[in-house]
């Protein structure tokens, strides 16, 4: 249970954030009143009712996009990331705010007062954000915590937690064989604020879970399959015992109806909104080097189905003249100079949206992969195969919480959590904050040329 100072942290943390929303919808408010009331929509006839409304749907879709970018998470996500998701729904909100006081006016009306309004509410949000993130060390300084690990090398985790110091910091390592007195009495130490389980055979990691749950001690974990499999259940009460069920099946008929809808609805609006960008890309490759604007590969879908992915040429005409598949590198050769741009943008996507159209792919759903790569994978990782049993996506989870180089391992159990927790609600979050990954050059960062499978039972 959590104790009565983390309570009280963790309020003010919140408190805070909740202050800079009603702030951000405090300026929109007097924008509201003082500027655009007098200004451009006083043929409207409104009461106090109408102007209480206008403001709160302002403060009520700034709370949702806020939310669902992440930019209430201070201190839980990095401050660039924190900053860059308010940024994103303070413009996202003030793009919907313009075009719903337009159709009030029947017009559209100068842009320059909500241009100012935004730029000052993104200015005021980097303060505020700052200004939050050192409350928030103040308050929560780095964990010290202790790693206990399995057989398999710890390099990549230790990384991955020196990447955020603020928040972690691993103060010792021990492995799962040694003495288990030793060990229970280091992970019940007050020298740490939780112990890290990491990569620990099922029967081990079950028992010291279970120890460390008796005492109150926090826990960080790494999950198997059978553990985001098992998160996707469902609870059966046929009798007084607690049974699990997980269902031979991934998406309902009715959730298969809607997502296609959805896809075919998005990808059309899509492909009409960005084909200018799509032209413009076109004549841009053919210009570089003469060779062919669309690269076509097979990659695989739903049931382990072939198709054929479209996508714009990013690489050389030769890039793969030897017939062998392999993931793009870190400053990778291959890759040309326009190419560069449109995949850090993902303008080399863009012709996927046909795919969508056909059938072939859905708009979020695990990316698909070659027919080669996954015969690889499923050398060393069976459970592979898994992340076909929904059709592959343009846009998927392991894109928008991973990166380009997450390894295999993790993008399965990252592709797994959205199969087995799928609703319709988690395909229209995947959608906005793919947005916010189009800025993210991590997300795109290539791979490191001796990365392994690194396959974990």
């Amino acid at each position: 249970m959590m104790n009565a100072k983390e309570t009280i942290k963790r309020t003010i943390i919140l408190m805070w954030s909740l202050l800079g929303m009603v702030i951000l919808t405090g300026m929109y408010a007097y924008e509201w009143i003082e500027v655009l009331l007098g200004t451009y929509v006083w043929k409207v006839n409104l009461y106090f009712k109408g102007h209480i409304l206008m403001i709160l749907i302002y403060a009520v879709l700034l709370f949702f996009f806020s939310s669902t970018f992440g930019g209430l998470k201070i201190g839980y996500l990095k401050p660039w990331d924190v900053f860059f998701s308010q940024v994103f729904a303070i413009v996202i909100v003030g793009i919907i705010s313009y075009f719903q006081i337009s159709l009030m006016e029947v017009r559209l009306f100068d842009s320059d007062t909500m241009f100012y309004m935004v730029f000052i509410q993104i200015a005021f949000a980097g303060i505020w954000t700052f200004l939050g993130n050192n409350l928030y060390r103040l308050f929560f300084p780095p964990r010290k915590l202790l790693l206990i690990y399995g057989d398999h090398p710890t390099t990549d985790i230790e990384v991955k937690f020196a990447t955020r110091k603020d928040k972690y910091n691993i103060q010792k390592l021990m492995y799962m064989g040694e003495d288990e007195n030793e060990l229970n009495k280091e992970m019940l130490s007050k020298s740490y604020d939780g112990v890290v389980l990491w990569d620990i055979p099922a029967q081990i990691r079950n028992k010291m879970l279970k120890y460390l749950y008796a005492h109150n001690v926090r826990v960080y974990m790494s999950p198997k399959i059978s553990d985001v499999i098992v998160k996707g259940s469902s609870p059966v009460h046929l009798f007084d015992t607690p049974i699990f069920l997980t269902r031979e099946y991934s998406l309902k008929v009715e959730q298969r109806f809607a997502k296609r809808c959805i896809d075919i609805v998005c990808a059309l609006i899509l492909a009409v909104v960005t084909s200018p960008i799509m032209l413009i890309t076109a004549i841009a490759i053919k210009c570089y080097d003469g060779g062919p604007v669309l690269y076509k590969q097979v990659r695989c879908t739903v049931g382990a189905k072939e198709f054929k992915i479209m996508k714009f040429r990013s690489m050389r005409v030769d890039a793969e003249k030897d017939g062998v598949a392999r993931l793009a590198t870190k400053n990778d050769s291959r890759i040309t100079p326009i190419g560069k741009f449109i995949r850090a943008v993902r303008i080399d996507e863009l012709p996927q949206l046909f795919n969508i159209l056909v059938g072939d792919m859905s708009f979020i759903g695990p990316r698909p992969e070659r027919p080669e790569i996954i015969k690889q994978y499923m050398e060393d990782m069976p459970e592979f195969a898994f992340r076909m049993r929904v059709k592959a996506g343009l846009a998927g989870y392991a894109q928008v919480y991973g990166k380009y180089n997450t390894t295999p391992y993790d993008k399965l159990k990252l592709d797994l959590s959205y199969i087995e927790n799928y609703s319709i609600w988690l395909d229209i979050k995947l959608m906005l904050l793919t947005l916010k990954i189009l800025v993210s050059p991590e997300a795109t960062e290539g791979v490191d040329s001796n990365q392994t499978t690194a396959a974990k039972k």
